[in-house]
């Protein structure tokens, strides 16, 4: 078997940016990611075993109940630890060595709704500085300004959480629709680039061409200030009245997990719903080889039918004095357009498989052509291989 050595022009670490879509849609509490139905299995009303609207994290223990595949240390001298254990709980819970320090795999996230009608609202405090910071892309960021004070007003905070958009919100992309029985009373949209929401449909609807709110790109929320009257239909949100920016997402649940109640007190029978659609922004680290099949080279193969089916029969023969192991015969693939004479011997192998090997010689990965190259001694190919990092 022969090994090379990829050289430094061989190997190239690149970039890609990639603009994942995503599609939120909330209705009666209920949320569907990208229009994926919240499925149930034998075991379980939800195959994922995390809560309906929500992605799980790793994808294990599918379908499963009862024992659940989880990870786990041993604790010992190095005091190794999983990342969200506090050092209170491993040093009481954990006391001795040897004990056994677990994790679940069953993490998920999804979107959540904070609505602020008053003072109290710890959240926003912590975003004062950040929307500050983007006050030179429009002045609706700042915290207080003649767009309004948003110490005081009433505030519609949707927080997105980063597995569900990568390193950032791609900008232009964020699309806000509110529906009432299925008719579209308002729709929001970025598209100046700039983080403002400003309303673009229906034409000529209440509110068209004002903006709304502001969208934090980097951070993933969604600020939303805008209280004209979308629909005059009195509908029971967190008070009973119109439908407005302040009420959109209505039935998420909240950042500490309470979900609002969603039940009687309609007065009227519209009811709401909404869409939520952006990009995200994520970047991939690729490893990009290139294995060369240089010519004259690799022309030989380890394949039993590489050689005549005669050396195979008696492969060797020994006496008292001496082994002797029977001349190599290989097989003769070369075409001839004549049935009555032999075409003159050339090598002829078929590359399917490219090893990868470490430093020591541990084979670390197998690369495969879906149809075998044919190579001879006066051909050179060069193998792309690509792996995500």
């Amino acid at each position: 078997m022969s090994y090379y050595k990829f050289e430094e022009d061989d190997i190239f670490v690149n970039t890609i940016e990639a603009y994942p879509e995503y599609r939120i849609y909330i209705h009666s509490g209920t949320v569907w990611l990208d229009d994926v139905p919240n499925m149930s299995g034998v075991n379980t009303t939800n195959i994922l075993n995390v809560p309906n609207g929500h992605v799980s994290l790793y994808e294990y223990n599918i379908d499963r109940t009862g024992k659940f595949i989880y990870p786990f240390l041993i604790k010992d001298g190095p005091r190794d630890s999983f990342k969200r254990t506090r050092k209170l709980t491993y040093d009481t819970k954990h006391n001795y060595e040897g004990s056994v320090v677990t994790s679940s795999y069953m993490m998920s996230a999804s979107i959540s709704r904070d609505y602020f009608s008053t003072t109290s609202r710890v959240r926003m405090g912590a975003l004062k500085n950040t929307l500050n910071y983007y006050t030179h892309r429009s002045q609706h960021y700042q915290y207080s300004s003649s767009h309004g004070n948003k110490a005081t007003q009433n505030i519609n905070l949707i927080s997105i959480p980063s597995i569900m958009y990568g390193s950032s919100i791609r900008e232009g992309s964020v699309s806000l629709k509110y529906y009432i029985t299925g008719t579209l009373m308002g729709e929001l949209s970025d598209h100046r680039m700039n983080g403002e929401l400003v309303q673009v449909g229906p034409v000529g609807s209440t509110g068209s061409g004002s903006v709304a709110g502001v969208v934090l790109y980097n951070e993933g929320f969604v600020v939303l200030t805008g209280s004209w009257s979308l629909n005059p239909d009195s509908i029971l949100y967190e008070t009973s009245g119109p439908s407005t920016w302040l009420t959109y997402g209505y039935g998420v649940k909240d950042s500490n997990g309470s979900v609002p109640t969603i039940g009687p007190g309609i007065t009227t029978t519209p009811s709401a719903s909404f869409l939520m659609e952006y990009s995200g922004t994520t970047h991939i680290q690729t490893l990009t080889m290139l294995a060369h099949a240089k010519y004259g080279e690799l022309n030989h193969s380890n394949n039993p039918t590489y050689t005549t089916s005669s050396y195979t029969v008696i492969p060797h023969y020994s006496g008292t004095h001496k082994y002797v192991e029977q001349p190599r015969y290989f097989t003769n693939v070369v075409h001839s357009k004549f049935n009555d004479k032999k075409p003159e011997f050339k090598k002829v192998v078929y590359i399917s498989k490219i090893g990868l090997y470490d430093e020591d010689k541990n084979l670390i990965g197998i690369a495969k052509v879906a149809t075998p190259v044919r190579k001879t001694d006066d051909h050179s190919y060069t193998f792309k291989l690509k792996l995500d990092i």
